[in-house]
């Protein structure tokens, strides 16, 4: 858990220093009955200010999940760092965006380029975080986890949540 002397700003440093690191994440959105659907997405900017921006076919249903209610999650996940966001999306018709945020890992999905019409942007806000980090990778997180079995101590690795 994060201690006392650890401010917002701090979590927030923490929070986006964390997502610099992922390249994937799962964007959950609601289906038209309700239910959660998990949509896999590729990270475009590294710079987080509380936005996140995703690729994605106009088409697709997550396009049409977001045009019923644009309640959705972000979660991210790596060995040893979690991130879950909660927030709202929106679809947005910007081609200078597009063709800024445009790379090379995207072209597997869209092979015809950011002037395809069929391909569109998501802008996700977040609302609220939380992160889990274990810094120092599979081996601190393994001794971590031998120190916790050993002693009956709960798993000591950094936990913030944050209103943003």
């Amino acid at each position: 858990m994060t201690d006392d002397t650890t401010t917002h700003d701090d979590d927030v440093q923490t929070l986006a220093k964390l997502l610099k690191d992922f390249d994937f994440a799962m964007l959950t959105t609601i289906d038209e009955k309700g239910k959660l659907v998990g949509h896999p997405m590729t990270v475009q900017e590294a710079e987080f200010d509380g936005d996140l921006w995703f690729i994605v076919g106009n088409d697709s249903t997550a396009v049409a999940h977001i045009g019923r209610d644009d309640t959705v999650g972000v979660t991210l996940s790596s060995n040893d760092s979690w991130v879950s966001l909660a927030g709202s999306a929106v679809v947005v018709d910007d081609h200078a965006k597009l063709e800024s945020l445009w790379n090379s890992r995207v072209e597997a999905w869209f092979p015809d380029g950011p002037s395809d019409p069929s391909v569109g942007l998501v802008k996700f806000s977040a609302d609220s975080a939380e992160y889990w980090d274990t810094p120092g990778g599979k081996v601190a997180s393994a001794l971590s986890f031998v120190k916790s079995k050993v002693t009956g101590d709960a798993l000591d690795a950094p936990n913030a949540k944050i209103e943003l």
